[in-house]
């Protein structure tokens, strides 16, 4: 769990067999970048919605399979009314923009977590984007939107117990692969990979089951400066790891 800083490092690295598959990226100090360059807080958020188109497009040409990006939590409805709405929009704003590029660039849009909770018209542009990009195979690009890992273990708990209490599943059948089939990443790989930009160490209620083997690497770059380089040098590192998943 070293730091690292976005230094040179190749802008394309192919993924190999032992190279990640999953990456998942906490995205972490928009604030603390815009307020470095006495920018109000938005305009760090509008350079991390660039830092994503980047991140994507070089994720899809490094090969990897699946990029799932934090981008908003069950627990970011606690700021402020004013943020939470720069946020929608700047979301609103990426998908009209964006989905079009990512459909002709052959990446799927996918989500994870609770959409039901967002407004309406972002609801149907969240869906319209999955629907375009569904038959596309080159990358999975999942944005985390209202999820909280929490709530996504207690809603597989919740439909294990209705699946017991209605017969269809006796308590003793009960595995991780019954609960893995019922969290919303159960079609994606497992996750290889978890970054967390700006210096900040914990994993904040992203993703904490399928974390449980993954490498996990703590970057001191704010996200609005992650970029293609600063991929390429997460995944070099990643290399370098042995992974035991606790057999030795």
């Amino acid at each position: 769990m070293t730091g690292l800083s976005a230094s040179p490092a190749p802008t394309a690295v192919a993924t190999t067999a032992t190279g990640p598959r999953h990456v998942a990226i906490i995205m972490d100090g928009n604030g603390r970048w815009a307020k470095r360059r006495f920018l109000p807080r938005v305009a760090g958020h509008r350079a991390g919605a660039e830092a994503v188109r980047v991140t994507v497009k070089a994720a899809a040409d490094m090969g990897l399979q699946a990029l799932t990006l934090y981008a908003f939590s069950s627990e970011n409805w606690r700021r402020s009314s004013e943020e939470v709405s720069d946020l929608m929009g700047l979301l609103r704003h990426y998908l009209r923009k964006e989905v079009a590029e990512l459909d002709r660039n052959g990446i799927r849009l996918r989500t994870i977590g609770d959409i039901s909770g967002l407004e309406g018209d972002l609801i149907d542009l969240v869906r319209d984007g999955v629907e375009r990009t569904k038959d596309n195979r080159r990358l999975d690009f999942v944005l985390a939107l209202n999820y909280g890992a929490q709530d996504e273990m207690v809603r597989a708990i919740r439909d294990i117990a209705l699946a017991v209490r209605s017969g269809a599943m006796a308590p003793e059948d009960i595995d991780p692969t019954t609960i893995e089939a019922r969290l919303d990443t159960s079609d994606l790989p497992p996750l290889d990979l978890l970054i967390r930009t700006s210096g900040e160490r914990r994993l904040s209620n992203f993703l904490l089951w399928q974390a449980a083997y993954a490498e996990l690497l703590f970057v001191d770059t704010l996200w609005p400066d992650f970029d293609g380089k600063a991929l390429a040098a997460a995944i070099a590192d990643f290399g370098t790891r042995e992974r035991r998943f606790g057999g030795r």
